[in-house]
């Protein structure tokens, strides 16, 4: 099954194709401030990953299917080799893509995430994501007074509402696949798999007052990426591209038209 999809920009006989990878929870939505700029200088893919948006949902997911079905939608679409974007999980996604098959990959931009084990973080979203599936609701602000009792941050909460949809009846549903994302989460924390290190240019993109990516992490990060530079946002947390987009939009596109 193919991965929903978004093309913008330049003809790819015209410009070099980028595809843009979202993160956990999210959308291809989430990271149109991103494509949109892009799209001004290459031909864009901005993707759904499987469980998530309008993308198929299924029970299995990790990276390395998560990656294959990348390659899968290049294959179908004709694309040769792509610069890969990715945010968060999306990053990792875009990681095991480059380790995997490194011939497909021409530049590779990681934002906030390293290519590491994390220990879990979202218990209490995935408990009000559940909460909000249970009460049949049929309001936004109804999902956003359920998820206060779990998740301080508004932004965090009105992040998480875009991926609410309307059924026939009027109620809202979530449209990612959560009782496969709660199955597989520990799958999603993992490290990609290594076969061997990807020597194609890569950038790492880190929000200053984020804790995704740590000084402990750049042995690993040079071992995976020896061609691996970073760039550091400040100001801007995990939510990076959200915070910052002026910032984060010249750092990917310098990088990729370098």
């Amino acid at each position: 099954m193919l991965l929903n999809y978004q093309i913008s920009g330049l003809e790819p006989t015209q410009a070099k194709t980028v595809i843009v990878i979202h993160g956990l929870f999210g959308s291809l939505d989430n990271l149109k401030v991103v494509a949109r700029p892009l799209s001004e200088m290459f031909h864009v893919i901005n993707v759904d990953v499987r469980n998530h948006g309008k993308s198929f949902h299924s029970d299995t997911m990790n990276y390395d299917v998560m990656a294959q079905d990348i390659v899968v939608l290049m294959d179908e679409l004709g694309i040769e080799k792509a610069h890969l974007v990715g945010h968060s999980m999306g990053g990792k996604i875009a990681m095991q893509v480059a380790l995997l098959h490194q011939n497909r990959v021409d530049k590779l931009v990681v934002m906030d995430i390293a290519p590491v084990n994390y220990h879990a973080r979202h218990d209490a979203i995935i408990r009000a994501l559940e909460e909000v599936a249970a009460a049949h609701i049929t309001s936004r602000n109804q999902a956003d007074e359920i998820m206060s009792q779990f998740i301080e941050e508004p932004g965090v909460r009105q992040f998480l509402a875009k991926s609410l949809a309307k059924a026939d009846d009027g109620t809202l549903y979530w449209l990612f696949n959560l009782p496969a994302l709660s199955q597989q989460y520990k799958n999603i924390l993992a490290q990609p798999t290594v076969n061997d290190s990807c020597l194609c240019d890569t950038l790492f993109i880190k929000g200053a007052d984020s804790d995704y990516i740590l000084s402990e992490h750049r042995e690993v990060i040079a071992t995976m990426f020896p061609n691996a530079k970073a760039k550091v946002i400040q100001g801007a947390g995990h939510w990076l591209h959200a915070q910052k987009p002026a910032a984060v939009n010249k750092s990917i596109g310098d990088f990729l038209t370098r």
